[in-house]
């Protein structure tokens, strides 16, 4: 059963990495759009819809990044806990090899 899943911890970290650039890219994009100020763009009607679009832009973003940061520690939660389940698995296959070559005494020495 152990052969049908496997977990890379290394995937892992790139999941993380890229949630972190998403939320990045969507502040650039809005600090992008917030220099653009709808009294400069033309017609009342034209800057009422881009006053309504910033706002629900905003509202949006920070949804998304609330998201994405509540799945990022999702992610590093289960990160850790497989880097512990390895660790702790190199640990008793180290004691398991080095009792096999003191003779098998069971430890005690």
């Amino acid at each position: 059963m152990g052969e049908h899943f496997k977990t890379d911890i290394g995937q892992l970290q790139q999941f993380l990495s890229n949630l972190e650039r998403c939320v990045d890219e969507l502040n650039e994009a809005r600090s992008a759009l917030d220099h653009v100020r709808a009294d400069q763009i033309g017609t009342a009607r034209l800057d009422e819809a881009c006053d309504k679009f910033q706002a629900e832009w905003k509202y949006g973003s920070d949804k998304t990044k609330e998201m994405i940061d509540a799945i990022k520690k999702g992610v590093e939660s289960n990160k850790k806990g497989y880097e512990e389940v390895e660790e702790a698995l190199e640990k008793a296959l180290k004691q398991i090899a080095d009792q096999s070559t003191s003779g098998g005494n069971g430890g005690g020495k």
